[in-house]
């Protein structure tokens, strides 16, 4: 044989392997495509309608991974290398320089906290501990009385000073900074602008629950549609169904995070006011708003507060709030006026809510019982 042709064969091949293989990167793949994994202990789930390759595919799954890592380095309480758990562990008094995104975060969890007087707090690091639901490994077990006292007698949204302009805070009490009502939100809105930046135009994400659309499913125009759950502790099933376009929502509540002691349960949702968990109907809070961060913000303020006060507060600040409260038998649902103003009086009705207008409250409150098994 001639040796030449001997020294071309491997060349050949792998020519063919490469050529192979920018042929699987190019491939178009079926719209929407879905990426989706494990992050935060929870999950993130990606779906794209553009069109994508699987190479811009897996480009981009590597890109959202990258976003919600630094959010992780920055935000979490189970890294001892994280940014927040270094300002926990810093001198308490001392000004200490933060990343822009903390500051970030960390001015919205400040103007929720004013505006609902103290139901969102930060500070609540501590109490979360206490009850087991944070990062340090104990039995569940009820605190007593006066462990809780001590804890609660520390914390209070004047616990931390923040200078957003000099992008520095500080603790003026040893405080337990926790963002886990907030932190969340700002990974959705991090992931939403990363596909901003790359020219993406239609596309849903939904880290743990909370969820960022904008533009549409398919070319026809149909809206992205995400399930509110029925507050069941035997199964997952939607209780409503929303058309999103343009827009976040976050949910907040008690039925999926919690313990039970003698009998009695316990929600992972503590109220920082009086140090214990919530202890009212409001079953779950949705909270529509252009920002996920802030959603998740007010969600979690909304579902410390309970029906009447969170919907008086959702009235004054013009939220598009949906709230599932638990009945005798089975559970009701209500709107604020800033949801109907949002999904528009159509959807409200199909939903099965009553629009009614009340003597004593400004504006109008939508409630009604609902029974629906809805699905995509």
């Amino acid at each position: 044989m001639n040796p030449s042709r001997l020294l071309s064969l491997p060349l050949l091949l792998v020519f063919t392997a490469l050529l192979a293989a920018c042929s699987e990167s190019d491939r178009p793949l079926e719209s929407p495509v879905r990426l989706e994994g494990s992050i935060f202990g929870s999950f993130y789930q990606v779906t794209i309608a553009d069109p994508l390759t699987q190479g811009e595919a897996r480009e981009i799954e590597k890109e959202v991974l990258a976003e919600l890592d630094e959010v992780d380095a920055a935000m979490s309480t189970y890294r001892d290398d994280s940014e927040l758990v270094a300002f926990n562990q810093a001198p308490v008094g001392e000004w200490q320089p933060l990343s822009d995104e903390l500051v970030e975060v960390l001015a919205i969890g400040q103007t929720v906290a004013e505006a609902s007087d103290g139901a969102f707090d930060m500070s609540l690091g501590g109490l979360v501990n206490l009850w087991s639901f944070g990062p340090e490994a104990r039995p569940r077990e009820i605190p007593d009385d006066e462990t809780l006292a001590e804890r609660l007698a520390e914390i209070g949204p004047d616990s931390v000073e923040l200078d957003v302009a000099g992008l520095q805070a500080r603790r003026v009490r040893d405080v337990f900074i926790d963002l886990s009502g907030v932190a969340k939100g700002h990974g959705t809105d991090r992931v939403a602008t990363y596909l901003d930046r790359r020219g993406i135009e239609h596309y849903l994400v939904n880290l743990g629950g909370e969820v960022m659309a904008k533009g549409y499913r398919d070319a026809g125009g149909t809206p992205w549609r995400i399930g509110i759950e029925a507050p069941r502790d035997d199964r997952q099933e939607a209780q409503h169904v929303l058309p999103l376009h343009d827009l976040s929502v976050a949910t907040s509540g008690d039925y999926r995070n919690y313990f039970e002691e003698e009998g009695r349960r316990y929600s992972h949702t503590l109220d920082p006011r009086t140090g214990r968990p919530i202890e009212h109907r409001l079953a779950s809070v949705t909270v529509a708003h252009p920002s996920n961060a802030w959603a998740d913000a007010w969600a979690t303020a909304l579902m410390v507060l309970g029906e009447e006060q969170g919907m008086a507060l959702a009235r004054e600040q013009g939220l598009g709030v949906l709230m599932i409260v638990r009945e005798d038998e089975g559970w009701s649902s209500r709107v604020s006026p800033g949801f109907v103003a949002t999904f528009g009086e159509a959807l409200t009705e199909e939903l099965g809510l009553e629009v009614r207008r009340g003597q004593n409250r400004p504006g109008m409150e939508c409630r009604g019982r609902n029974h629906l098994e809805c699905s995509d």
